[in-house]
């Protein structure tokens, strides 16, 4: 049975409470790229509904990490390839979660949650989409992801400033990220209540 509007709300509040008890850090950070995203996707021009469902797809995008072992997730250290092959498996996880809970439109928030670790170049995961094949609400949230990741995350390297994710993400615009969406980003996140420091 599908859950209508309201219930579906509380039903992402409830998958956020259980992120929340499984990894503070990772719910802290799903909470800043959905106000990531969605600043993005407002300077986009995406209509109501759109942004309603990029909300849900940047709240949920991590979800799957519920499945991932302490010994990888909680990880103090980088992670090897092994371990790596398991952290990749999060977004089919995040997928599976969200198409079984019933969310009204689960299909569409899944399927957009599966594909936010893709490239732009195509050499992304799960399934190497490229280019518009990507949707653009994963699109999105992949930006804000790799912005708050660089920032706010020791797992993936050590912490950068500002400044420098600003200049990583032009770096790997037009190759990781969408350049359009990457030069709207850049605009904003000047003047961002979720820019980090200097």
């Amino acid at each position: 049975m599908t859950t209508g509007h309201s219930g579906g709300v509380k039903l992402v509040i409830g998958l956020n409470v259980a992120l929340d008890e499984r990894d503070p850090l990772t719910q802290q950070h799903c909470d800043r790229v959905t106000g990531l995203s969605l600043e993005l996707g407002k300077r986009c021009g995406l209509s109501t509904r759109e942004l309603r469902l990029l909300r849900f797809i940047a709240r949920l995008h991590d979800v799957g990490k519920i499945g991932i072992p302490d010994a990888v997730l909680k990880k103090p250290g980088a992670l090897d390839a092994d371990e790596w092959v398991i952290m990749k498996s999060h977004p089919i996880r995040s997928e599976r979660i969200i198409q079984a809970s019933g969310l009204r439109d689960g299909d569409y928030i899944g399927r957009a949650v599966r594909h936010h670790h893709e490239r732009f170049d195509g050499d992304g995961y799960p399934d190497r989409l490229a280019g518009e094949e990507i949707p653009v609400v994963s699109r999105i949230v992949a930006i804000a992801d790799t912005y708050d990741a660089m920032a706010r995350l020791r797992m993936y390297g050590p912490m950068k400033s500002h400044a420098e994710i600003v200049v990583e993400l032009q770096r790997v615009a037009g190759s990781q990220h969408d350049s359009y969406l990457t030069a709207k980003f850049v605009q904003l996140i000047e003047n961002s209540a979720f820019r980090t420091g200097p």
